[in-house]
């Protein structure tokens, strides 16, 4: 069945320099207390989240992973809904300020996977798809 309605523009979160330039001191520093440093100077910035929740399950502390994840994606969610976004549509993986969201929401994923939240796993992954094809691609060749 096709469907007639066409498809919601794209939602492209805002670009944030200052907490862009914090993130880039972070990496540089290398450190979890940098990115967290990062996180709550800008809480609702979910590149700090996904840095933090990435960082925490290749450490292998998933539950630490899985709160860092949940937390970046409910940011970004607001942060989606104050762009535009009504509930579905493309958050295209190609415009960088989105890609906060979407690694939260890919981390999310797998950390829900490893502590036996097999349901969550496969919807945050659906989402994650829906979102963008090309995101759920260049994630999980990281």
């Amino acid at each position: 069945m096709q469907n007639l309605l066409p498809e919601p523009p794209a939602t492209l979160l805002p670009v944030h320099e200052e907490a862009d330039a914090a993130l880039a001191a972070a990496a540089e520093q290398g450190t979890d207390e940098a990115y967290a440093e990062v996180a709550a100077r800008f809480p609702t910035y979910s590149a700090a989240w996904a840095a933090l929740a990435g960082r925490a399950l290749t450490a292998g502390q998933v539950v630490t992973a899985y709160a860092y994840a949940r937390t970046g994606y409910h940011r970004g969610l607001d942060q989606l809904r104050r762009s535009g976004w009504k509930g579905h549509g493309p958050v295209p993986w190609a415009h960088t300020p989105n890609r906060g969201f979407l690694r939260c929401l890919y981390v999310l994923s797998r950390a829900a996977g490893e502590i036996g939240e097999a349901d969550e796993a496969a919807r945050c992954a659906q989402f994650l798809r829906d979102c963008d094809p090309a995101a759920g691609d260049a994630l999980s060749s990281d």
